[in-house]
């Protein structure tokens, strides 16, 4: 039997639910600025109705939850397109950051220097016994190689830049996969008991979710979604478990965390190695399963599979940036040296050879090619005195015994070279071969005049035989091993003018023989710039001028660049989409909020009066009792 006492607590109910709807309100407005903040609403139920006998009656309104407006499907897009602009932004930065480095479109640059520098030897075959033209040479020379070890370090400073990123990044990533589990536990406590939902500990949750999307495209798979149709079509509710991973490698399992591995400590260039830990212990690289976020695109910039030999990466935009630059170099180097091995001089020893003296050039790691040399002597007018071709096949190696096709039998062969009858004008009485072995380790081979030929004038030089118009069709035996250099190094990292003509400018030759005014060196190297030769990266060979090489190289950085600009702008455009989707969803309205507020004060106005109304009922009741 219903009494005034249960419209009395009819009209208390409708004075709690109005206050918690305008407390919840009032929460929504007090953080719509909020970065996460998810807008919540009241849900509301009538009370079990009383029993009357005549009837049921209605014994007002229940508080039933809380709720956010959430719907885990437009948040899953919205975390992952943030992963996808994360991506583009930091990939659009560094690339256009490394673009800087190569200027050359604005007429300055290594290219500019280049052809500067032979402009150089052009001058030079104008006046070729002018050493003030040399000393032009020479600094401009210095000029270009500093400019090209310059650039590459730039590359390498920002590769090393992107290496240091990755691993302060990781590291975020395990402080935000801990707190995550840890957030997860008091999810787990807070929803145990009365089964209410923990709405700000799930948005905070979510914060969690995808700041690590953004940093290393982390996917979040959930035992079960539940439709909240009461708080709107699209709402929903995540319950069960709760697993947060990288490409099948599990960092969060409910209130559990597995950390990322990072060292370096066994790289000897100081890049990072990435490993995730198993449950047996066993640690598995996961570098290149790693391919969203800021630390997917660091990754991809600086390369993610290091060579655990070299310490190097095989990949990455960086890395074939510093790859491209050292093969341009390597192939200057080469080419130029092995034609300014024309140059007469009376010893040539090569760079440091870290290979078996007996075993086949064809199978070593130096540009040798099969084909043939000629070693040529000079007497003092610069007449040829003596002339011996040296065969390079898939067998021949430096060293050997007599009658053997290597280098060092060949050249020591008692030949005829003059076909004159004379057993004492060939090569072989002129030039010996030595392989020295030095007290560091390193070998070298050596080829000198003997000392009665030298105090006569005699000079000798190597001269390529090329069987057609290119320049890069003889065996490259003098340039790749560094035989009477006019560059030293290997790379664009060591790249330099050779250390003897540095201090002594004057020794530049722009001629094969020793005379002067023999200008033919200089006109060979002004040739140069406009053949073909084969520039080595990885796997794969360029066959192209000196010029030509270089533009592929700054042509590639700024393909690349352009590329990322255009994917950040595609990126950018589909974030905003879906990020106003997301915000129709669940960000706080303050209008909608303001127009909520009068209406729930409005509710909390007539419930009172509904109090008040009882109120008076029962003070008439008391008064006829009286």
């Amino acid at each position: 039997m219903s009494s005034i006492f249960n419209s009395l607590n009819t009209g208390y109910t409708g004075l709690n639910a109005s206050q918690v709807a305008i407390d919840t309100v009032s929460h929504n407005i007090a953080n719509a600025e909020n970065e996460g903040y998810t807008r919540q609403r009241v849900e509301l139920s009538n009370a079990y109705p009383l029993d009357t006998g005549s009837g049921y009656i209605g014994s007002g309104v229940e508080t039933t939850d809380v709720k956010r407006v959430f719907d885990n499907f437009v948040f899953d897009r919205y975390t992952s397109v943030s992963a996808d602009k994360e991506y583009a932004d930091y990939n659009e930065k560094t690339l256009t950051q490394l673009s800087t480095y190569f200027p050359d479109i604005d007429g300055v640059g290594v290219k500019a220097d280049l052809a500067a520098y032979y402009d150089s030897w052009q001058d030079l075959a104008d006046n070729p016994d002018n050493d003030a033209v040399k000393i032009a040479l020479a600094k401009q020379t210095e000029t270009l190689t500093e400019h090209i070890s310059q650039t590459r370090d730039q590359v390498a400073s920002l590769q090393s830049q992107v290496n240091e990123e990755i691993a302060v990044d990781i590291n975020e990533v395990n402080s935000l996969a801990k707190e995550l589990a840890d957030i997860n536990k008091a999810i787990d406590v807070a929803e145990a008991g009365d089964g209410h939902s923990a709405n700000d500990l799930r948005d905070q949750r979510n914060v969690l979710e995808n700041n690590l999307s953004k940093l290393i495209g982390s996917e979040v798979t959930v035992g079960q979604i539940t439709s909240d149709i009461g708080n709107g079509s699209s709402s929903n509710t995540v319950t069960g478990s709760y697993t947060l991973s990288v490409n099948g490698f599990n960092l969060v399992d409910g209130s559990t965390y597995h950390p990322i591995h990072t060292s370096n400590e066994s790289n000897q260039q100081g890049f990072y190695e990435i490993s995730y830990e198993r449950q047996d212990g066993v640690m598995i690289p996961m570098e290149e399963s790693i391919d969203g976020g800021k630390i997917g695109a660091a990754l991809s910039l600086r390369g993610g599979n290091v060579n655990t030999t070299s310490g190097m990466p095989v990949d990455g935009t960086l890395q074939r940036t510093i790859s491209q630059l050292d093969a341009f170099s390597q192939g200057l180097i080469e080419s130029t040296n092995n034609l300014y091995a024309a140059n007469s001089t009376t010893k040539m020893v090569s760079n440091n050879i870290d290979i078996d003296g007996n075993a086949p050039l064809a199978n070593s790691n130096l540009n040798v090619k099969e084909g043939s040399f000629d070693v040529v002597v000079y007497d003092i007018d610069g007449n040829v005195a003596s002339r011996r071709t040296i065969n390079i096949d898939e067998a021949t190696s430096l060293t050997g015994k007599e009658s053997s096709n290597s280098i060092e039998a060949q050249l020591s062969a008692q030949v005829d070279d003059n076909d004159d009858g004379n057993a004492t004008n060939d090569v072989d009485d002129y030039v010996s071969f030595n392989w020295a072995t030095y007290a560091s380790g390193e070998n070298a081979i050596e080829f000198s005049l003997d000392p009665l030929a030298e105090s006569q004038g005699y000079t000798f030089s190597i001269e390529d035989n090329l069987t057609d118009s290119n320049f890069d069709s003889g065996t490259n035996f003098a340039g790749a091993l560094g035989m009477n250099r006019y560059f030293d190094g290997d790379s664009a990292e060591n790249i330099k003018l050779n250390s003897d003509l540095k201090s002594d400018v004057a020794n530049i030759s722009a001629g094969k023989s020793p005379v002067a005014g023999d200008n033919s060196l200089a006109l060979d190297m002004m040739q140069h710039q406009y053949e073909e030769y084969d520039f080595d990266v990885g796997d794969r060979t360029y066959h192209s001028t000196t010029y030509g090489m270089f533009d592929i190289v700054a042509t590639d950085v700024g393909t690349a660049t352009n590329a990322a600009i255009l994917k950040s702008e595609t990126v950018s455009t589909q974030f905003t989409a879906v990020e106003l989707e997301y915000a129709s969803v669940s960000k706080v309205s303050v209008d909608e909020e303001m127009t909520n507020l009068i209406k729930y004060q409005a509710s909390y106005g007539a419930a009172a009066k509904v109090i008040t109304t009882i109120d008076q009922m029962m003070q008439t009741l008391l008064g006829i009792k009286s």
